[in-house]
Order: C-alpha cells, then structure tokens, then sequence
C-alpha cells in the first residue's frame, strides 16, 4: 500500500493522541494514588494484613490513637514500626504516629527512664501504655488496654513504715505510682489506725514490708477483707514485720536471704541480688522475655493445704541458697543450719473462686526492692510490675495473635534428581546452545 501524505498525517495524528491519552492515563493514576490507597496482600500467609483480632478492636475505638516513638534519627526501626502503623491505618484512618529521636528531649528522657533501644508509648482518650517491643500483639494488646475506661483504685497499707506510692525515698514506690495514674490507675495510702475499714472502691491491697508489726484489731481486718474475696500484692523481704500475714493465704516466709551466683554472669558483684531470666507458664509472664532483678529477697514455701490454688511465679537458680548470715566477706551454704538449696520460690500466684465467673487473686513476692524508685528501671522490673497489677485487677485481658510463619517453599531433592540437573543443566544444555549457535552460524555462512 502506497502511504501518501495525507495518510501519514493521519498516523501522526493518531499516535499523537494515543501518547496524549497514556499520558493523561498516567496523571489521573498519579492523582488518585495521591489521594485513595489501594493494597493486596499476596504472600501466602497474609504476612501484611492485621489478624481479624486486631480489625475488630479497631472498629470498638472511636476515637482517635496516637503513637509516639522516641527511637533515634535513622535507626531502620523507625520504618519497620511506620509499616506497621500503616497497616493499622487501613481499618482505622486517624491513627497519628509521631518519631521523637531522646537526645533533642533529655528531659522527657529521663522522665520515662528510655533506654538506648528506645520506648513506644501508645495514647488512647488520655489513658497512656509503654511498650518497648513494637509487633502487632504488643500494639493490639496495649489498645485493648487502653479501652478499659472504668476507674480504679488500689491502696497501699500504711501506718508501719510501709513503703509509699507518693515517697521519694529510694525504698519508696512513687516511679511505679506514676507508672499507675499513667495507666489511669489511682492510687490512695491507708491507716488502718485511724481508718478502720479497707475502702469498697479499692480493687487490690498493696502490703509492703514493714518495720513494725501490726495490731491484732489490723490483722482481723486484713483477714475479713481476704475471706470476702479482695485482691492482694504482698511484696515482703528478709526483715519483713508483716512476714506473718502469709499464714492467712497457707504460705510462710523462709529464714534468710537469697543469694547465688547468677547475678554475676550479669556483672552484678552483689551477693544478695537474684537475677530471675526464665519464667514459668502464667497469664502474668505471657510473652514475657525480659530479665528481671531482685535485690535482698526471701524466699517462700506453701505452709499447708490451702483454699487457694497456688502457682509458682518467680524461682531463683539452682546455685542459689537462703543466706542467714551476714553478707559480707565470703559466704557459703551451711547444710547444716536451717538454710535452704535453691531453685527457691521468690513468688507465688494464688487465686480462689468465688462463684458467679467471680476470682480472688493474690502475688506474695518476697522482694519490694525491684519496684522501689532505686531499681524500678532495671531492665524488666517496672513491665513485671505493671503486669502483676494487671492481673490483679483482673485487668489482664491478652489477644494472643500468634507469629504468621512463611509457608514452606523449600524444594527437598533426591540425590538422583540432584545430579540429573546438574547433569542437564551443567552438561547437556551448554552443548545444546553451542550446537545451535554453531548450526545457525553455519547456515548464515552458507547463504
């Protein structure tokens, strides 16, 4: 077909518009990418879509989230952590996220004690939860906390020198109070000598150590308000006055101190501080990996058959031992007093029913130290803290979204089928294509 000038203008003109068109194809593609987000998950497991779990509490929370990571300028967590928000963002569209890097803020640093590693703190209707993990059962799990608008209160015994939720001494607990109203969890101080009544609002007593013991009248109350059904915390220690309340949940404080060894494979020359990494199957440790350390703690045994069903919480090692020396100099296990060989039970759980999906439940630790202003920010203290409180307060609610492994794309091959490829592939192919090439290079030369 013989092409005139006139039916070359047309094919111009006809690929002018067909490029115009891609072009403006391109634009509105770019325009609404910029405005609507569109994406398929198509990996195998669904590795990038939030489990059904999570989209369900999101549609429960109205209102909006904000997430603020202090992690330092160019750490590849910060983008690790954006992805994740995304996601979130997909089924719930006012999700803010803001990156803080802690040296442009020291004070706020020191403030939430943030580690080199960094923290995440997840805001919710004014209510605050600090995660130092980022993944989706740690965010999903501290919203779920976050939903829990009811008020609470816990009151810490006080009257006997007992350690103080709003004190600034380093025995005191007022880093772990401030932690509490972080939560929206309130926090109030009792004497029983001058008020002669645990207050119905309260949703768990807190008995700390003590350098006196109490009153009879005291100990009566204490123990109505336990065969009612209150929650408790005891954290005791060797010197503990209170030492004898034990008896009313079946439990008794051994004589002593632990000590060990293991806190110096963690650089800690002291002989009484116990180093606790493993932990045993409980609501209160679930997914909990941290270290956790506990300065000057006794240990517990169960006393006799109780009403309450009793669980192991903390143990210490196997090397350690109840000190009932004094520690200094060297010391060492004397079979032949009253001291007890490790593994050592540094915490029990206790629970009891109590009819109508109702349960009572109590933690005796034999240590205060670890939630004191001086260790509370040591390594996994102030979350195992946190965590028992939670329990506690039946507040303990835990999604459990389990890690979503890469289907198995691995290619098992025989040996015969090994070599039979790289027979073919290493042998038989290379010929193949040299016979080709030589064959085509022939008939070219040929014609």
């Amino acid at each position: 077909m013989k092409i005139t000038r006139h039916l070359h203008q047309q094919i111009r003109l006809k690929n002018l518009a067909v490029t115009v068109i891609l072009i403006y194809l391109i634009g509105v593609t770019g325009w609404l990418s910029t405005r609507y987000v569109w994406q398929v998950d198509i990996t195998g497991n669904a590795a990038n879509t939030l489990s059904s779990a999570s989209q369900q509490l999101l549609k429960s929370l109205p209102d909006k989230i904000e997430i603020t990571a202090y992690i330092k300028n160019g750490q590849p967590i910060r983008s690790q952590i954006s992805q994740l928000v995304a996601r979130y963002r997909q089924h719930k569209a006012n999700i803010v996220i803001n990156f803080i890097d802690p040296e442009s803020e020291p004070a706020k640093t020191r403030e939430l004690n943030i580690s080199t590693s960094g923290i995440i703190l997840v805001n919710y209707q004014g209510r605050e939860e600090k995660i130092s993990y980022l993944d989706e059962s740690s965010l999903t799990n501290a919203l779920m906390q976050l939903a829990n608008a009811k008020e609470r209160w816990i009151t810490f015994l006080s009257g006997h020198g007992e350690r103080s939720p709003e004190g600034e001494a380093n025995f005191d607990l007022k880093e772990f109070g401030k932690e509490l109203a972080r939560r929206k969890i309130n926090t109030q101080t009792l004497n029983l000598a001058t008020l002669p009544a645990i207050p119905d609002n309260s949703a768990l007593l807190v008995i700390t150590a003590s350098a006196a013991p109490m009153l009879p009248g005291e100990v009566a109350m204490i123990q109505q308000y336990l065969q009612n059904g209150g929650n408790l915390l005891f954290l005791s220690d060797p010197e503990n006055q209170h030492a004898s309340l034990l008896k009313l949940i079946g439990l008794r404080q051994l004589a002593g101190t632990i000590v060990g060894s293991n806190s110096k494979l963690y650089g800690i020359d002291e002989a009484g501080f116990e180093v606790v990494s493993d932990y045993p199957q409980h609501p209160i440790v679930q997914g909990f990996q941290a270290i956790t350390l506990y300065p000057v703690a006794a240990a517990f045994a169960i006393d006799e058959d109780s009403e309450y069903q009793v669980e192991v919480l903390l143990n210490s090692s196997s090397q350690s031992w109840t000190e009932t020396g004094i520690l200094k100099d060297k010391i060492r296990f004397d079979a032949d007093s009253n001291e007890k060989e490790g593994p050592l039970v540094i915490a029990y759980a206790l629970i009891r029913d109590l009819g109508n999906h109702n349960q009572q439940r109590i933690v005796a630790i034999g240590d205060g130290d670890f939630l004191s202003n001086a260790y509370i920010g040591n390594v996994g203290n102030r979350e195992m803290g946190l965590r028992i409180v939670n329990w506690l307060i039946h507040d303990d609610r835990f999604i459990n979204i389990p890690a979503k492994s890469a289907v198995d794309t691995r290619l098992q091959l025989t040996k015969s089928s090994v070599a039979v490829m790289g027979f073919g592939f290493l042998i038989v192919l290379p010929c193949f294509l040299l016979a080709t090439g030589l064959y085509i290079w022939r008939k070219r030369k040929q014609s």
